[in-house]
């Protein structure tokens, strides 16, 4: 049973359900805080990894799956019935998109069923995953009770968001601070009480609801104000005046503005997906989000925009994009980091092949693509930046702007370049090889 007395002298057991992004350094969160850990995936290659302290999420260091198994107090399993044995069971699973660009929460309901034959008196259970106001309460609550326990009253409900932001330097997630509400005052307190042993800063709010509202919020604010410099880019651009150097100067007040840079798209678990979760429960109570749809739908016609310059790029050189052969510069969806949920680079990876072009990749950070719900471009690898590379493709289009990349090497031997970040623009403004996108 999960109590203050047990925070507080690190005998209660905390349960990480799910070991991606989100859970895993979670799970090292309460490690490094005391705590054992019990972490749970259905993935059996995560457990072998971290069986053996081998780390598979490279922004998160190479050292940390062997720092994990070194405490003693971590152990990662695949046994469904050992979830029992957590006095609370943190759930960090993807909440993705349908086809529709509905709510996809059949992993949250599958963790609440997988959790629910198992829950005990005085467990508490968290969702972490980012959702609709309403999912804990109204979705995992009458799952997790349908074997007579009662939230709130045998055991425990609560929510607080994942805000996790791979590849950061200046936060982690002991240093983030924690947004907590839960189903009832109680399960609240435990929650509070519980991340406040890992976390620097907890921010206890009124409700679930109240915390599944913020983090919408949160992402929301990013995914408009994006569609926003999004569109500048394609007005100014027509206009021939350069967003970057607008933003830039915009940059200058001291107050009153905050930037925020265009790009290929929007990539990463969060933006491209969080609004459209508001968006349809919305219209479920008859209020439809026309200003936060159409910044969703600004944003997912950027790769089109991308691939149009591209186009114009090749014919201003007789060439058509079929036959094509084109280097994409970034697979992750940000620089520095392996990630690649969502990331623009592989939807401008499929149109270029749907239109007949030979595509390649290169990206030192993920040298081989993985998995993917959506999309599928596993038949690439990642090509190695040498001169005599990118001299031989039609043109280079930079997608994701990694450090590790030699902006020189790319500037001097690349026919054509269409830069999406605005990367090597120092080093190739006013050359006609060179296109801003």
């Amino acid at each position: 049973m999960l109590t203050e007395k047990s925070i507080a002298d690190r005998s209660a057991v905390v349960g990480v359900l799910g070991l991606g992004y989100v859970g895993l350094p979670l799970a090292a969160a309460f490690v490094d805080a005391g705590f054992r850990v019990l972490g749970f995936d259905n993935d059996p290659r995560k457990i072998e990894a971290l069986g053996r302290g081998e780390s598979y999420l490279q922004h998160l260091g190479p050292d940390l799956a062997e720092r994990l198994r070194a405490s003693g107090r971590f152990e990662a399993t695949g046994e469904a019935d050992r979830l029992g044995e957590a006095d609370a069971v943190l759930i960090c699973v993807p909440t993705p998109l349908g086809p529709h660009n509905e709510p996809d929460l059949s992993y949250v309901e599958g963790s609440c069923r997988l959790l629910a034959p198992r829950l005990r008196a005085g467990q508490l259970v968290v969702l972490e995953s980012t959702t609709y106001p309403g999912t804990t309460r109204d979705l995992c609550g009458p799952i997790l009770e349908e074997r007579g326990l009662r939230a709130g009253r045998d055991f425990f409900l609560a929510y607080s968001p994942e805000r996790e932001d791979p590849g950061r330097k200046d936060y982690g997630t002991s240093t983030i601070p924690k947004l907590v509400g839960g189903v009832c005052e109680r399960s609240g307190d435990l929650a509070e009480a519980l991340y406040a042993a890992a976390i620097a800063q907890v921010n206890r709010v009124s409700s679930a609801e109240v915390a599944e509202s913020a983090k919408l919020l949160e992402n929301i604010f990013r995914a408009v104000n994006i569609a926003l410099v999004n569109e500048l880019k394609v007005i100014l651009d027509a206009m021939s005046i350069d967003v970057w150097e607008v933003i830039e100067a915009a940059a200058t007040k001291p107050f009153g503005f905050m930037k925020f840079l265009p790009g290929p798209g929007l990539g990463g678990h969060c933006i491209p997906i969080d609004p459209f979760y508001l968006t349809w429960v919305a219209r479920r109570v008859g209020h439809p989000t026309k200003f936060i749809e159409l910044a969703g739908e600004i944003n997912t016609r950027m790769p089109q925009y991308v691939v149009d310059r591209v186009a114009l790029m090749l014919n201003s050189v007789g060439k058509a994009v079929k036959g094509a052969r084109i280097l994409v510069l970034g697979l992750a969806y940000k620089p520095n980091v392996d990630d690649v949920r969502e990331s623009p680079a592989v939807t401008l990876i499929e149109r270029f092949e749907r239109l007949g072009a030979q595509v390649d990749y290169s990206d030192p950070h993920v040298p081989e693509p993985p998995r993917m719900r959506a999309h599928d471009v596993s038949h690439l690898r990642s090509v190695e930046l040498t001169a005599e590379a990118l001299a031989s493709y039609d043109v280079v289009v930079l997608a994701t702007d990694h450090a590790a990349f030699d902006y020189d090497r790319i500037a001097e031997h690349a026919r054509l370049v269409v830069d999406t970040r605005n990367a090597l623009a120092s080093r190739m403004e006013g050359r006609a090889n060179y296109a801003k996108a």
